[in-house]
């Protein structure tokens, strides 16, 4: 696997064809209050691009226009706060996506255990490490477990996804899911505007 990290933006001319896997790492989980401060990118090759954003001016006009473009599925696990954190940080609306979290909650019933571990363990037998997933992303250098760590988050997401395709095809679930993956940039919008936990569908 190789892994390529990118000051502030991603290269000119870079392609990840017709779908990417994506990941974000922030200071916290509270949006408003903890940056943005690396996105990992994946063509799905085991290869893994991370873009170390400068949080100063957040300028990444590359990033901004592969996460917009429509011909470009983006696949994440838990899409909900990535697309929530790129839309504060960067000011774009990322579609089109595909989320392995949702996918697994609608065909993987029998289990409450819906992390990305616990996906790459049953469906590819694959021990993710998670040591790193706490560690200080904001440091002026990332260190080699931490740019490890982050590409191992985005280089399995493809071949899950084409398992969970299977999963939500047998039961039925697929036009269910892709519903739910094109609420998704309204679900952060609510999220951001502070309705995060209040669900607006109730009596």
């Amino acid at each position: 696997m190789a892994i390529t990290l990118h000051k502030g933006d991603l290269p000119a001319g870079l392609s990840f064809g017709s779908s990417v896997a994506v990941d974000s790492e922030t200071l916290g989980l509270n949006p408003h209050r903890d940056p943005l401060c690396l996105v990992q990118l994946s063509a799905g090759d085991g290869n893994a691009h991370l873009v170390q954003l400068d949080r100063s001016t957040y300028d990444a006009p590359n990033l901004r226009a592969l996460m917009a473009d429509p011909s470009v599925l983006k696949i994440f696990h838990y899409a909900r706060f990535d697309v929530a954190v790129m839309q504060k940080y960067l000011g774009v609306v990322t579609t089109p996506i595909y989320c392995t979290k949702i996918a697994s909650k609608l065909v993987r019933t029998y289990t409450d255990r819906h992390g990305l571990k616990d996906l790459c363990k049953e469906l590819l037998n694959i021990d993710l490490s998670k040591q790193q997933q706490s560690s200080d992303w904001g440091a002026e250098k990332i260190s080699e477990a931490q740019l490890a760590y982050a590409a191992s988050d985005v280089t399995h997401l493809h071949e899950l996804k084409a398992i969970l395709d299977r999963m939500l095809a047998r039961e039925g679930r697929i036009e269910l899911a892709k519903a739910c993956f094109a609420f998704l940039p309204v679900r952060a919008s609510l999220d951001l505007a502070g309705w995060p936990e209040e669900d607006i569908f109730a009596h």
